[in-house]
């Protein structure tokens, strides 16, 4: 019942001014970008590799200061860097409300520095910002948000503006869809998929 009321919610927080915007900008071009940290990459990656409108979503690192990290310095979690994935996303298909709406369906932004059993500064809630225009359409959804009290404990996703990212190491792109039977696509991916095709079936990719 919270997912259905959290969906409703964010539908009728109204659009923020993103679709005037992304008409006119659609003139210019139609594609955008928007950086995501909701934990572990690939659960991130996978889902958003299924909206409709997304063209490509690439994980990698960003928030961290020392330049060309790995997978094997993030993990340590004292570089600074998150596990994110770079959304390039088509605005006369989808637009930053809808993947916002996604965002904060699939992955809990309440819990500091965690997702579930992974843990550590690597695994924060996070919207990595280009421009003012995101950093308030997404600062207006979290107000939003902790205003209808959607969630028990206060919301720590952080509004970080974006300076470099890093493509991640190539083995950990397409990683659920390139290893649907490993016990961590199965056990923690795949009911995160479930959740999301449930509730976002009208705007997935190959429609179920």
């Amino acid at each position: 019942m919270k997912n259905l009321f959290l969906i409703f919610l964010l539908t009728s927080v109204g659009m923020f001014g993103q679709n005037n915007a992304t008409n006119k900008a659609a003139k210019k071009s139609t594609l955008e970008t928007i950086t995501l940290a909701g934990g572990c990459y690939w659960c991130v990656e996978a889902i958003y590799e299924n909206l409709n409108g997304v063209q490509s979503a690439v994980s990698g690192y960003a928030g961290g200061k020392n330049g060309n990290p790995t997978y094997e310095d993030v993990s340590t979690g004292r570089t600074g860097y998150a596990e994110v994935v770079q959304l390039t996303y088509d605005t006369t298909v989808t637009n930053l409300d809808e993947i916002f709406k996604v965002f904060f369906t699939v992955h809990d932004p309440t819990t500091l520095n965690r997702q579930g059993a992974d843990v550590g500064t690597q695994y924060r809630s996070a919207i990595f910002y280009k421009n003012q225009q995101q950093k308030n359409a997404a600062q207006n959804i979290i107000n939003s948000l902790k205003n209808a009290k959607i969630y028990d404990d206060p919301i720590v996703t952080a509004l970080e503006p974006l300076t470099k990212f890093y493509k991640a190491e190539q083995y950990h792109q397409n990683y659920y869809a390139n290893n649907k039977t490993q016990p961590y696509c199965q056990m923690v991916i795949q009911p995160k998929m479930e959740k999301f095709e449930k509730l976002f079936k009208t705007k997935l990719k190959n429609k179920k």
